[in-house]
């Protein structure tokens, strides 16, 4: 029995005295308790939406009111033609646009149904679908207030209107959070594996001896994984295409490339966590844990960024598969130009170099 306690007892010493072992032990327990409860919510708050309003009178400025009042949504902008419809849904902070029709007061007055059309952005089918709710909600609790003691009448009529995904199907949802996470764990957590163990058994050591420069080692190490990634992205790109139905509405040699500077980052990832660790059960802790649960839970994958609390959407900026896949909906779904992405490839482009930079300096900290 005194022999099993001084194991124990160093067993815990041993969990003590590394840190990187008691912040996986204690911390992803609180953390995932964290993220699950604050993020999984199907609840719509502060969602960006634009007005058309032809009539222009007190009764639509009365239900303008009533929609931004709820608390749901918050006004972006005003429109003033049907052009500005389009636009407004490529910005990417417009999720759903609200037209009042003409004479909307007058029609009411002679006891005709007032038009107002609702406009959806689907390539986020759920979030399209719980905004239609609440404003169909809202618009309903207008009318019983125009007409208290009428059951029957609808004095509103409301079409509705999905744009890029007209029949709502899950898989303009999922194959970009599927693509983002896949070549994530391809890029980033197979290659911090493949070098860590290079470093755990001894022969990088051996390698950075040879010949060759470590430029050229790591570069060989990496590319292969490059031409893996791209080719699974190309993959699921023809079988959501050809099996789910899945559009390519941008231009396909810019979503390759976008493909390819995602890659790049995941790798530059891959290489840091590499650097700043010396086992491969760590790497893949670090890399299953950083990067798959944050991927899943942070980039809007499946839970909408604007519902999660204000703290978790700054930590967002941070996850690079937020970025990636705006850029796959935009382009893909959206069918948008580079112009529209630009600011998501830069992000994406200093994540890169940022990683890079940092395992450049704890390389040769080792080295020293």
């Amino acid at each position: 029995m005194k022999i099993l306690i001084e194991v124990i007892k160093k067993e815990f010493l041993h969990i003590i005295r590394d840190p990187r072992t008691l912040i996986i032990i204690l911390g992803i327990p609180v953390a995932q308790i964290l993220l699950f409860g604050y993020v999984i919510t199907n609840e719509i708050k502060d969602a960006g939406i634009a007005i058309y309003d032809k009539s222009g009178d007190h009764v639509t400025a009365r239900l303008t009111g009533k929609i931004l009042s709820s608390g749901y949504f918050h006004l972006v902008r005003n429109i003033s033609s049907v052009e500005e419809i389009d636009q407004s849904f490529q910005s990417g902070n417009i999720r759903e646009v609200v037209v009042f029709g003409e004479e909307f007061a007058e029609k009411l007055g002679r006891g005709e149904a007032a038009p107002v059309q609702i406009i959806t952005d689907a390539s986020e089918p759920n979030t399209a679908r719980l905004m239609e709710n609440y404003t169909l909600g809202i618009i309903n609790s207008f009318s019983r207030e125009l007409y208290p003691g009428s059951a029957v009448r609808q004095p509103v009529s409301v079409p509705v209107r999905m744009l890029f995904n007209p029949e709502l199907k899950s898989v303009f949802m999922f194959v970009p959070g599927v693509m983002a996470l896949l070549l994530t764990l391809i890029s980033a957590m197979i290659t911090s594996l493949s070098i860590t163990r290079e470093k755990e058994q001894g022969t990088m050591e051996m390698l950075l001896v040879s010949p060759f420069r470590p430029f050229h080692l790591i570069l060989g190490k990496v590319l292969p994984y490059v031409i893996i990634s791209l080719i699974n992205a190309v993959v699921i790109i023809i079988l959501a295409n050809t099996v789910f139905g899945l559009p390519v509405r941008g231009n396909l040699v810019l979503l390759l490339a976008e493909c390819l500077l995602f890659v790049t980052t995941a790798l530059s990832m891959g290489i840091f966590i590499s650097t700043i660790t010396g086992s491969q059960l760590v790497a893949m802790m670090i890399s299953m844990v950083g990067l798959m649960m944050p991927t899943m839970l942070l980039s809007g994958f499946i839970y909408p960024i604007r519902n999660m609390p204000r703290i978790l959407q700054l930590v967002t900026n941070i996850i690079p598969a937020r970025w990636f896949i705006v850029i796959i909906k935009s382009v893909m779904i959206k069918g948008t130009g580079f112009g529209a992405v630009m600011a998501e490839s830069a992000v994406l482009a200093g994540m890169t170099l940022l990683f890079l930079g940092f395992s450049v300096l704890n390389f040769n900290q080792r080295l020293q």
